[in-house]
Formats: C-alpha cells, sequence, structure tokens
C-alpha cells in the first residue's frame, strides 16, 4: 500500500513539475501606466489641478483675511484694555472668540468642500481614461496593466509604459471636434 501512495505522490509532483514548467515559459505581456503623470500632463488634467488650485488660492484668501480681522481686534483689545470699560471689554473679547470661531468653521468647511471636489474630478478624469487605457492594452494584445501609483511596482521597464499613449489619446477624445 506505501508502494502505492508513493508512485502516485511522485506522478502528482512530475505532473505539477511539467504543467508548471509550461505555464513558466509563456510570455505574459504587461503594460504600466502613470496615472499621476496622465493628471500632470493630460490638457484635461491641468486643467483640473488649475481649477484645484484656484479654489485653494480663493479659500487661503479668505482665510489671511479672516485671521487679519482677528488680528485688528486683538490689537484694538491689547492697546485699548484699559481704557475700555468692562461691557465694551467684553463685547471685543466676545467678537473675537467668535471671529476664531468663525475662521475655524471655514477653514475645515473648505478643506472638506477642496477634498470633496478633488475626489470627484479625480474620479471623472479615471472614469474617462479607464476606456482608452483598456482600447491600447487590446491593441497591444497586453494581458494586463498596472497603475504605477496603485501597483507598489519598483522597478519597471520603459519598454512597458503605455502612459503617453494615454496621454495623446485623453488629450485627442477633449479636444473640440471641428465642424
Amino acid at each position: 500500500m506505501k508502494r502505492s501512495t508513493g508512485k502516485i505522490l511522485l506522478l502528482v509532483l512530475f505532473v505539477v513539475a511539467v504543467v508548471s514548467q509550461g505555464f513558466a515559459q509563456q510570455d505574459v505581456r504587461l503594460g504600466v501606466v502613470d496615472s499621476l503623470r496622465v493628471l500632470e500632463k493630460s490638457t484635461e488634467g491641468k486643467r483640473i489641478v488649475a481649477q484645484l488650485e484656484e479654489i485653494n488660492k480663493t479659500s487661503q484668501q479668505r482665510i489671511a483675511s479672516m485671521d487679519d480681522e482677528i488680528r485688528q481686534l486683538e490689537t484694538k483689545l491689547n492697546t485699548q484694555r484699559l481704557t475700555l470699560t468692562n461691557e465694551a471689554l467684553m463685547n471685543l473679547t466676545s467678537d473675537i472668540e467668535r471671529k476664531r470661531t468663525e475662521r475655524k468653521r471655514f477653514a475645515e468647511d473648505a478643506f472638506s468642500d477642496f477634498q470633496e471636489m478633488r475626489d470627484r474630478l479625480f474620479a471623472r478624469l479615471q472614469n474617462e481614461v479607464r476606456p482608452i487605457i483598456e482600447q491600447i492594452g487590446k491593441e497591444k494584445n497586453l494581458e494586463i496593466v498596472f497603475d504605477l501609483n496603485n501597483s507598489g511596482a519598483i522597478y519597471y521597464s520603459p519598454s512597458i509604459d503605455i502612459t503617453e499613449d494615454v496621454i495623446l489619446r485623453y488629450d485627442a477624445s477633449k479636444a473640440p471636434t471641428k465642424k
């Protein structure tokens, strides 16, 4: 009984070795795309980045203005502390705290709105680029395409990078049609 079990085990190991050797000799065609480079280099990606930068700039300007208002009130409090009535002092202190709270809430809301806008715009870009990547992958007979920013890849051969093709086609798909 032990001899037949040994023969079966040897046969199974032989079959596994032959089958895995056959798989090892297959060429698996891979491709990579750098989604961050698509965002940075494509016309639409540049537009998205500029739009986000403008939103951030506007928010930062508003926060700076609020900071200036708070500083002015604090200066008034510090310079007039001895001459103000208790009621005026309490009102001024209350105004400063209210302004600080408004500033904090505005900054939190602006940050949240910015993140939501960023995520929505990036998701739209990815959804528009995905069919282009799939089309290029099919044309080049690629079996799999990895996104460099999400793959954990440490090294890749530039010969499998399809990013420039994706950028060119994406820009072409966004170009206004001539009538």
